[in-house]
């Protein structure tokens, strides 16, 4: 029998799968490592480190299955979007990977999101002015930093640089992660001359653009020995994991996908390049077929792990002597307070803010505390908060689509019942959850099949998927949330001038 591997490069780990040609896993890996933040608006990685993580999770999973090289047909790749690595003329890094979460370009991409020639240039990338923009960052490093420009011979993401290190051949990058860098033209599909031109770099500085289903052939011996494939394996380029992710849970036609990790996002498959008037969300390639269009928000499980760290120590250190799974046990916690945590409501921008504000200055906040709160209300009005902003980008969405009934969730939150069901409340709909968590990672497979003939439509994903639970709504619940949202939505906009000058503080005082 054949198989396939699916890896995702992901912001704290890389994880990877091996699959039959049904779907099915057959062993699971993966291997984290550091993002660097040492103030608040540095977000980095030690690219060493990641390529590593993606040696050690590929031999891990593939000669752990105990399966021979000769039935491994393919490795396919996912990978986050935005990261930026420049390299000198010897290919070697300049700097450390700067991450989507990095907002050193703030300043900038303030400028630009009110400028008509920054929405011009949204409508024709997708990519919506933001410091997470491999384009604002390089627009930030070519006013701050000119010099580590100047000795650049090549710009490339994490993927991109992954591959080169297992082949040693010319620089491409996928369709998918060029067009989030917002250098790449939805419409000639291709890098955008006045986008290079503001820049002042050459298109001989960045990656030849290839499909998601292109193939990589010839990898290092070495390389194909130390992960156990043969050297003659083609690896599939694959695609960003956002819209790997609908992939990988069938949001293909008229479902919307939800993924809370890290981060999270919002997104729906669509058959030609949409882009919104007001610059909020983004579009992205799938492959020569299909776009996904929605938006994605800074704050997801990294909300809820701040919260148990600086809240509920502990909790933590009891969960951990206890060989518990310490988000267990404060969702549990947290289902205890009834919806709409007694009217506290939680602006959850720990770390600036993507959709729907797309403000890198916005700042998180508690409002309507009482003494009648408790550190329980504290919790739950911060996971509340997390779904709250994710229904403000559903919202967004449908001024331009048709919205599906139904949610198709993933991430680690998806095994959690309380978060199941704020979703499914809050958002008023039936939310389906796959058996498969990792489903970037099959994305990338199934990508992987399509490019060598093993299938012969994305669309069979759905005989793959496995067995789909759904988390009914709560009607009870419906009239809390309708009341809470409006104020949510009007806090995030009346505090609009006032994110700024907290922002400027902090970059002042705190260290």
């Amino acid at each position: 029998m054949d198989y396939v591997v699916g890896i995702d490069i992901g912001t704290t780990s890389t994880k990877a799968v091996l699959y039959d040609l049904n779907g099915q896993i057959m062993i699971e890996s993966h291997c984290g490592y550091a993002l660097h933040q040492p103030t608040v608006d540095v977000a980095e990685q030690e690219v060493e480190e990641i390529y590593q993580a993606v040696l050690n999770t590929l031999s891990e999973c593939i000669k752990g299955s105990g399966i021979a090289a000769q039935h491994i047909r393919t490795v396919a790749f996912s990978a986050a979007m935005h990261s930026v690595l420049l390299l000198d003329d010897q290919m070697q890094p300049l700097t450390k990977v700067i991450t989507w979460a990095d907002n050193r370009a703030h300043q900038y991409a303030e400028e630009w999101r009110h400028s008509e020639k920054g929405l011009a240039i949204y409508r024709r990338t997708g990519t919506p002015i933001h410091p997470m923009s491999p384009f604002m960052k390089l627009l930030w490093i070519k006013n701050e930093h000119p010099d580590w420009l100047a000795n650049t011979a090549m710009i490339v993401g994490i993927k991109e640089y992954v591959l080169y290190r297992l082949f040693g051949k010319d620089y491409v990058i996928d369709e998918s992660i060029a067009s989030a860098t917002g250098m790449y033209n939805l419409n000639t599909r291709d890098w955008d001359e006045e986008v290079l031109s503001i820049l002042g770099i050459s298109v001989h500085q960045l990656p030849q653009i290839v499909s998601t289903t292109y193939q990589l052939k010839g990898l290092k011996p070495e390389v194909a020995q130390e992960i156990g494939v043969l050297p003659e394996m083609p690896v599939v380029i694959g695609a960003s994991d956002g819209v790997l992710s609908n992939l990988g849970v069938d949001a293909l036609h008229d479902e919307m996908a939800l993924t809370i990790g890290t981060s999270a996002a919002v997104r729906q498959v669509v058959t030609e390049p949409v882009t919104d008037p007001k610059g909020r969300l983004f579009c992205y390639v799938l492959d020569d077929e299909h776009w996904v269009s929605g938006g994605p928000v800074n704050n997801g499980g990294i909300v809820f792990q701040w919260v148990r760290d600086q809240l509920f120590t502990p909790e933590k250190h009891t969960a951990e002597q206890l060989h518990m799974n310490s988000y267990e046990l404060l969702t549990e916690i947290a289902s205890h307070i009834p919806a709409g945590s007694d009217g506290l409501i939680f602006l959850p921008f720990l770390g600036g803010e993507r959709a729907p504000l797309w403000d890198a200055n916005a700042r998180g906040t508690f409002f309507g505390l009482t003494r009648k709160h408790t550190r329980d209300h504290l919790l739950r009005a911060a996971l509340e908060g997390i779904v709250y902003n994710l229904y403000t980008v559903l919202l967004a969405m449908s001024e331009l689509t048709a919205i599906p009934h139904h949610i198709k969730a993933t991430g680690g939150f998806a095994r959690s019942d309380v978060w199941k069901q704020l979703l499914a409340d809050i958002f008023e709909m039936p939310v389906e959850i796959p058996t498969s968590f990792e489903s970037s990672c099959l994305g990338a497979a199934v990508l992987g099949m399509k490019s060598l003939h093993l299938i012969q439509s994305i669309d069979e994903v759905k005989r793959m998927v496995g067995t789909t639970a759904v988390c009914k709504p709560n009607e009870d619940h419906f009239a809390v949330y309708r009341e809470l949202m409006p104020i949510y939505i009007r806090l995030s906009r009346l505090l609009d001038g006032e994110y700024d000058a907290i922002a400027e503080y902090q970059r002042k005082y705190v260290k």
